[in-house]
């Protein structure tokens, strides 16, 4: 298996998962979604904020995971994205270049890794949902202050990445320029980094323990794991989704 440095120590190949605790009430622990909903937006488009509310809305249901994605190319218009990155922007590239287009725009809206929506147009966003499974099951629980990922075998798929993707619930911005200027926008499960924490392989699963206070360091309180196609390093399609958040 191979493992991001920072995580090595608390992964584990071998889990008694009998006895794990239930999460806090209050938390949310998704384990059965039937779509991921990656969303490229950012502040300074002046298109994104329908797209930004609609997130919002999708965000409630119990079987998606939502997740936004800042991108930086739109921070010359005069307003530079709180939460813009460039990882986020070649995130998007890359995703282009898997459907073999140099074409990138917000509000892009990608569906389980392979639908492509403008994330605004809210007939095109829920036929994508409603289309849209999950074929590999991941479950996770909370124990000692750890959550514990189990991810079991499925020889019909092929082998896949396993991400963590942390995010902010939510967190409204007042924009002071740029083509959203003097508006207040709440964004929804804003993406802080996307880790690569090791491999999933079709015939044997996967196991993993992650300490919470390294994964949900403030001002981070949302985690996703993904289960995610590669091809030739290029973002391929998701197989399995699961999420925690405080």
């Amino acid at each position: 298996m191979i493992l991001q440095a920072l995580l090595r120590p608390f992964l584990s190949t071998s889990l008694l998962l009998a006895g794990l605790a239930a999460p806090a009430l209050g938390d949310d622990l998704r384990q059965t979604p039937v779509a991921v909903l990656e969303l490229f937006t950012s502040q300074g488009c002046s298109s994104c904020p329908p797209a930004d509310a609609l997130l919002e809305t999708l965000a409630q249901r119990s079987d998606i995971v939502a997740l936004a994605y800042h991108v930086n190319y739109w921070d010359y218009v005069g307003w530079p994205d709180t939460f813009g990155a460039e990882a986020n922007s070649d995130y998007q590239r890359r995703y282009a270049a898997m459907r073999k287009s140099s074409r990138i725009y917000t509000p892009q809206l990608m569906v389980n890794g392979t639908a492509d929506v403008v994330g605004s147009r809210e007939a095109e966003v829920y036929a994508a949902i409603d289309a849209a499974t999950l074929p590999l099951p991941i479950a996770i629980s909370i124990a000692d202050d750890m959550l514990v990922v189990d991810i079991a075998a499925q020889a019909k798929l092929e082998d896949a990445v396993i991400w963590l993707v942390t995010y902010i619930d939510e967190a409204d911005v007042a924009i002071e320029r740029g083509e959203n200027a003097g508006k207040t926008i709440r964004y929804m499960h804003v993406v802080t980094d996307r880790m690569l924490a090791g491999m999933w392989e079709a015939d044997t699963g996967a196991h993993l323990k992650l300490p919470l206070s390294k994964v949900l360091s403030a001002p981070t309180d949302g985690v996703a794991i993904l289960v995610q196609g590669d091809r030739d390093g290029l973002p391929g399609e998701i197989l399995g989704a699961a999420s925690y958040q405080r």
